[in-house]
């Protein structure tokens, strides 16, 4: 009984990472769709894999149900199933800010050269959602924690862009209507780096048993 409980975790465990690579090809389709105004990575998004993130988030909670009512597991067993109620709705709040970005990309806009650092926040956001990923594919708390120091670089660079953009249109109401569609990009890249941080967080509770939510240490 008890192996097939294991192997119902590595089936459990394969369809989240599953779940987590749909994810992260629509972060980075959902970015480029954006800086190359290229719509038919927009599309793909919104046709292919978003459909099909929101059905792996209902089968993998659906199935963590099931095994917390059949099996009453312990310990280390417990914190994973329990990290991965939380992480699959990380993981579809993270499609859903894609859809955001790519319902941007297909509206008109010029991409202003002046706003230097939007590609690069979407760098580090992208490193950190994959990151996270890995993290939770090796078990390994200390590249979780290298998300967590790495969010407080992507809110630095956010509050640069907030600020270059507010100049910007200052002097040049004309651009308010681009500004405020960098805003709302940079925004969604913020939220992004958010959801890969609980991530991260979920692992080092998975793994270590220890809460590191708010800096808090149990």
């Amino acid at each position: 009984m008890r192996k097939h409980f294991a192997e119902e975790l590595d089936d459990l465990k394969e369809r989240l990472l599953y779940m987590g690579g749909l994810v992260e090809t629509s972060v980075h389709r959902g970015v480029h769709a954006f800086l190359e105004r290229n719509t038919a990575l927009a599309e793909s998004v919104l046709k292919e894999t978003e459909p099909e993130i929101n059905r792996l988030q209902v089968e993998i909670d659906q199935e963590v149900l099931r095994l917390l009512a059949l099996q009453q597991p312990m310990a280390v067993d417990l914190r994973f199933l329990a990290a991965v109620l939380k992480i699959t709705n990380d993981l579809e709040r993270i499609g859903d800010l894609a859809v955001n970005m790519v319902q941007a990309a297909m509206r008109p806009h010029e991409l202003a050269t002046a706003v230097i650092d939007l590609p690069r926040m979407a760098d580090r956001t992208q490193f950190m959602v994959h990151a996270a990923l890995d993290s939770l594919v090796s078990r390994d708390p200390r590249l979780a924690r290298q998300v967590l120091t790495t969010d407080d670089e992507v809110d630095r660079i956010r509050d640069q862009i907030f600020r270059d953009l507010i100049q910007r249109m200052t002097r040049e109401p004309g651009e308010i209507e681009l500004a405020l569609s960098l805003l709302f990009v940079a925004r969604n890249l913020e939220r992004i780096s958010d959801h890969a941080t609980n991530i991260a967080e979920d692992v080092i509770f998975w793994v270590e048993g220890v809460d590191v939510r708010h800096h808090l240490q149990s």
